[in-house]
């Protein structure tokens, strides 16, 4: 009897000391690129230590897919989410805000652009990827205008198009107009009916999390009580 109890034992400790080591570690929360600069105010509006892995919303469900381990799923594209909850990756998932495209320029604007009408195939213009939820928007946009671009590159994520272009790598790109604000070294320029192709900003807690009652008190938070971080960085909350 004691050779099988004891290995029996052994095998319970480990499993407990592996969720003794989930509940110590920051809560893991896998964010929308175009979220990255709510960071800083959401860590300091809570008492629960987080990591934040920011990136496309179709990458961040492909890892969550692949096993990677988060506690906390928010995307920039209902559909995106629809894919983590038919799989059963996430719990039902909540809308927290709304934001929109608009076009980014260098700050010296070296192409001349005033506005969208401008962009044609000899313009290096940089787009995310139609993967992602702001490469979508930005070819539905650009077809509404009836516009034919050859874009310089496609990025796997919005903070990749801001870069370029803040860079001078580029002589425009079409970003969220919250990544617009959060960067000094681009000109936006408002693209006229864009708000007929808002994005929806979701979180969900996700199924498998070790920590689920702390991702519960971290959507909750930015459900009900975050609307002034929301607006303060060019998002409009949820009603």
């Amino acid at each position: 009897m004691r050779r099988l109890i004891i290995p029996f034992l052994v095998a319970v400790l480990t499993l407990t000391g592996c969720a003794g080591d989930a509940e110590n570690e920051p809560l893991s929360i896998f964010a929308a690129s175009s979220t990255r600069v709510i960071n800083e105010n959401l860590t300091a509006r809570s008492d629960i230590d987080m990591a934040f892995n920011n990136g496309g919303s179709s990458g961040l469900v492909q890892q969550l897919h692949d096993g990677a381990p988060a506690d906390l799923l928010i995307t920039a594209s209902a559909a995106t989410m629809q894919t983590a909850v038919d799989r059963g990756e996430v719990k039902e998932p909540v809308v927290l805000a709304t934001n929109e495209m608009t076009l980014v320029v260098p700050k010296d604007n070296p192409a001349g652009i005033k506005s969208i009408s401008d962009l044609d195939e000899s313009t290096r213009l940089v787009l995310c990827d139609a993967q992602v939820p702001c490469g979508e928007l930005s070819q539905k946009i650009l077809e509404s205008k009836g516009l034919h671009v050859n874009p310089l590159s496609l990025e796997s994520q919005v903070a990749d198009v801001l870069g370029k272009v803040a860079s001078g790598q580029a002589d425009a790109g079409l970003v969220y107009s919250t990544d617009a604000a959060s960067s000094d070294d681009v000109e936006a320029i408002d693209i006229d009916g864009a708000a007929s192709f808002p994005n929806e900003i979701l979180g969900a807690v996700v199924t498998n999390s070790h920590r689920a009652e702390d991702a519960q008190a971290v959507l909750d938070l930015l459900e009900d009580d975050f609307d002034a971080e929301w607006r303060k960085y060019g998002f409009t909350p949820a009603d």
